[in-house]
Parts: C-alpha cells; sequence; structure tokens
C-alpha cells in the first residue's frame, strides 16, 4: 500500500484532504474507539463504500455494503450520476444502518450487525422521484425516529427544502405524509439547501445542512427545540481567505475522549469530491464552530486518539489469485462472465472480452472496472497482454469521464496486435484516434501509463519493447455531472454476427497497476 498520498504528516498533525479522492458526500460515524464512512457511490458498483480509521486521518477501504444497484434492470448499463446518493452512517440497537436516495426511485436503507456484514438487501423506506440525502435519528430522549431529507428539482421541481417524517422505530417505513420543516426560500440568501445530518445535542434538534451549492456555497447549521421546528440557522463554516471552495457536505462525530471533529468534502473538478477533516467545538451559546473560527484548515494537529500506522485505501493491485481488490467498481451492475472464468494464475486480472455494440464509446459500456484518480499528480501504470484472436478485439487503460482518453492493444482483421490511442469528446458518439496506431512486432503485450499532472492534465504512453513513447496530444481529465473522472480497465469484443454469443472471445490480462505520487 503506497502512503505517499496521506494526509498525516508524521509529526502529530495532519493536512488536508485527509481522503485526496473522490469519496462524495461522506458520512461519519463512531462505535467505540473505532470511526467509519461512507459516501455516495452513484452508478458504481459495488456501492457505499466503507472505511475504517482509528484516528480520523488514516483510513482504509474495508468493504461495500451494496452489492448491487436496485431496480436491477435499471442499472443493466451505465447510469453515471444517477443510483447511490448522499448516504447517512448510524448505529442503533446494535446494528449498522445506511439511508440513501436514489432520486429516481425514493429512500432505501439496508443494515448490518458488524460493518463487515452481510447487509441486508435494499429496502424501499419511502417511494419518490426526488428524494435525496435522507438521514434517520432515533432520538433517546424522546424515544421517537425521525427522518429528515432534501429534493432534487430536477426530478421533483423542488429544491432547497427540507422535509421531515417521523419514521417507524425498525427503520421500514414512515408514520406520517411529511413536512417541510425548513424553507430555504425563507432565509435570505440562502439557496440549494441540501444533504441534511440530523443530531441531538444539548436538548436541541440540530442539523448540519450546506447551501449555496457545491462549488461556492457553505456550510450551514439548524437549530430547534421540537424536530418540526422553527429552526433558527446558521453559518458554521465557508471558504473566507482558503482555498477550499465551497466547502460542503459531511458529518459531525464526537471521538471517545470528547473531541468534536466535522468532516465534509470539496468540489474539486476531475478529482472529484475531496474529502477534509475540520476541528469543531461548541460555542457557549450553542452553535458548532467548525474549522479555525468558521474557515477550513490546511494543517491542523491531529485528533487525540492513539497513534495509528500510516494508511490510505489501497490504490495498487497484483490482483493475487485473478481477483480483484475492493477499490475497483464496474460502471453498472456486473455479470459473472465479464471476468474470464478459466484457470487462475498466481496473480493477474483476466478480464473477458465483452461483445458489446458500445465498443465505441466506453461511457456506455457497463463492463468497464473502475477506481477513483488520485488527487495529486500521479503516475499509472499496468501491464497488458490481449489474448484474444477476435478481429477486433481490444483492451486498455481508460481516463474515464464524460470526455475520456485511452491507451491499449486492438487485435486487427490481418490478426496483427495494434497499439491505440483514442479518445471520445463530450458531445461525441463514437471516439476518435487520439495517435496513429502501432503494430506491434513481437508478441500481443504492452505496458500502459498514465501521467497525470496538476489540473488533471495527462499524457498518455506505451512500451512496447523499447521503453515508454507518447503518443497523441496532451488530455485534460473530465468530470461527469457529480462524479470525478474514474481510472479504468476494460476488455471487448465486437457484437454479433461477427461474434456469435457461442464463440470464445477470448480475454485480457492485466498485471501490475500501480499508483505513484509524482
Amino acid at each position: 500500500m503506497s502512503t505517499s498520498f496521506g494526509a498525516d504528516l508524521g509529526d502529530g498533525t495532519y493536512r488536508n484532504p485527509v481522503l485526496n479522492a473522490d469519496w462524495s458526500d461522506p458520512d461519519v460515524l463512531r462505535v467505540g474507539e473505532d470511526y467509519y464512512l461512507t459516501a455516495s457511490s452513484f452508478g458504481r458498483v459495488p456501492g457505499l463504500p466503507l472505511l475504517h480509521s482509528r484516528d480520523l486521518v488514516n483510513w482504509t477501504l474495508i468493504g461495500h455494503a451494496l452489492d448491487r444497484l436496485v431496480p436491477e434492470e435499471s442499472f443493466a448499463e451505465p447510469r453515471h450520476d444517477c443510483g447511490v446518493w448522499a448516504p447517512s452512517l448510524r448505529h442503533h440497537d446494535g446494528r449498522f444502518w445506511i439511508f440513501w436516495g436514489d432520486p429516481d426511485q425514493g429512500i432505501h436503507q439496508v443494515n448490518s450487525p458488524s460493518m463487515e456484514g452481510p447487509w441486508t438487501s435494499p429496502h424501499l423506506v419511502k417511494e419518490g422521484k426526488g428524494l435525496i440525502d435522507p438521514c434517520p435519528l432515533w432520538d433517546e430522549e424522546s424515544g421517537e425516529a425521525y427522518l429528515v431529507h432534501g429534493w432534487a428539482r430536477s426530478r421533483s421541481g423542488v429544491k432547497n427544502r427540507l422535509t421531515g417524517h417521523r419514521m417507524r422505530p425498525d427503520g421500514t417505513g414512515l408514520l406520517d405524509e411529511g413536512k417541510v420543516i425548513v424553507d430555504g426560500d425563507a432565509i435570505p440568501g440562502w439557496f440549494t439547501l441540501e444533504g441534511p445530518k440530523l443530531y441531538r445535542h444539548d436538548g436541541w434538534y440540530v442539523i448540519l445542512a450546506p447551501a449555496g451549492g457545491v462549488e461556492t456555497g457553505w456550510q450551514g447549521a439548524l437549530r430547534s427545540r421540537d424536530f418540526f421546528g422553527p429552526y433558527e440557522e446558521g453559518i458554521v463554516l465557508s471558504q473566507g481567505d482558503t482555498q477550499v471552495n465551497g466547502p460542503h457536505q459531511g458529518g459531525w462525530v464526537r471521538t471517545h475522549n470528547g473531541e468534536d471533529w466535522f468532516l465534509h468534502f470539496q468540489q474539486r473538478g476531475a478529482y472529484g469530491r475531496v474529502v477534509h477533516l475540520q476541528p469543531m467545538r461548541w460555542s457557549t451559546d450553542g452553535w458548532p464552530v467548525i474549522g479555525d473560527d468558521g474557515a477550513p484548515v490546511a494543517v491542523h494537529p491531529k485528533p487525540d486518539l492513539p497513534e495509528q500506522a500510516l494508511a490510505v485505501p489501497d490504490m495498487d493491485d497484483d490482483f493475487p489469485g485473478g481477483h480483484f481488490g475492493p477499490q475497483w467498481q464496474w460502471t453498472g451492475n456486473p455479470d459473472a462472465s465479464w471476468t474470464d472464468g478459466g484457470p487462475r494464475s498466481a496473480d493477474g486480472l483476466r478480464l473477458s472480452c465483452v461483445p458489446t455494440a458500445a465498443a465505441g464509446d466506453l461511457r456506455r459500456v457497463p463492463s468497464v472496472l473502475t477506481q477513483r484518480l488520485p488527487g495529486a499528480p500521479a503516475t499509472v501504470t499496468v501491464d497488458l497482454d490481449l489474448r484474444s484472436g477476435v478481429p477486433g478485439a481490444r483492451a486498455g487503460l481508460v481516463l474515464l469521464g464524460d470526455a475520456y482518453r485511452w491507451v491499449g492493444l486492438e487485435r486487427g482483421a490481418d490478426g496483427a496486435v495494434s497499439l491505440v490511442h483514442r479518445f471520445g469528446e463530450t458531445v461525441a458518439v463514437h471516439e476518435r484516434d487520439a495517435a496513429y496506431a502501432r503494430t506491434l512486432t513481437r508478441g500481443s503485450g504492452a505496458r500502459l501509463r498514465i501521467e497525470a499532472g496538476a489540473g488533471g492534465r495527462c499524457r498518455f504512453l506505451a512500451d512496447t519493447g523499447d521503453g515508454f513513447r507518447a503518443a497523441g496530444p496532451e488530455f485534460v481529465a473530465a468530470p461527469w455531472r457529480w462524479v470525478g473522472a474514474l481510472l479504468g480497465l476494460f476488455a471487448l469484443a465486437p457484437e454479433a454476427p461477427s461474434t456469435p454469443a457461442s464463440q470464445d472471445t477470448g480475454f485480457a490480462h492485466f498485471t501490475h497497476f500501480r499508483i505513484r505520487a509524482d
């Protein structure tokens, strides 16, 4: 595991972001001396990533809570900006609970006796369009259970409002039709109020919720003596004179020794939504004070917690036994045939060359295996051997976004294997060559590389036995609407009639995937 992307400075301090990649819409939870985090996974599978830490600075990825997206048929094809939005993570009655909103389906939840699972199948708590950002609260003071959520105008025509419900104590449903408990239109200057996280503190119902939009907004706090309001509001974290634009949506956690901390995201274009850790305290008049008196910190003393080993979520992968690590996600609900069922080697990933009509636009292919692009300059390298004799079969390393580019290998009609570089423009439905193809003079393998520089400016290179050579102009990584750019591996073949369904289309063998900080 490379820790060069980590936040721990090794001298009792840390730097932000603590998770320097696209861990969008984070929520955090403490159980005992363990800290857990989940984040939006949108249309990628598996969903609902689960991270663990003992000091809130060094994090590891331990798995996912959602094996497949539902309804399954809706995610048979990529829906990059849909799916799992803004989950909330809670612990109640001896179980872990995650609630999230699917803007097209409604509010779901899963639960488990431990973070390692097994997690229940998704349960639809409230059906409806535009229901997003749900957060439950089991109120120990009143014995009631509540749920608050926001609205997506793109589906419902409603935004800038928070709706509250009484909830069944078992989390399976709601007990009323709901009431608007905060109307952002009634607060001067506030817009796009969303992402509520609901707490109890010192006799108050406290909602921490951002407003003003992800690029330029702020973190708000709302409080009331009654869950259904009325609420008073304040701004508790904003950019100020810092470089942290629109400090946005996150969660509060209190350590077992009484310190308060707040984790939130910052939108960084192609790098997605990186996660910051802010100190937090409560003022004498009962309002949270986050960061350096309301401004984000860049470097700060670590939480007063036992020293932990340096850690970051895994990125490198040797694919031991032919399996990929938890950092990888498909762009749609997977089929077992996507990973080749042949004999397993000691290492190396065998991706089947999946027949598809969408091979000319990787944004439409669900069998792309992806992971997050690091938020700092990095070099990405993987070895590829194309073991398919099907004309038109191709495999490679892609930087996938609303625009994308890849470098890889393709089998020609004459049986030769060529090194190719291709790209897809934002508005195009078919990719084009980014550089002239080059026929391999020996073998069917290459070492592929992306050098991702500052600002997402990337060079694509390949080594076919005579050293790395760049091809094509520089490419600037592009995000999706809500999602950062993704690194990906793929293997495809032309669809029938040239490739009958019964035909063995072969596979691509990937080894030694590495990401190194530059």
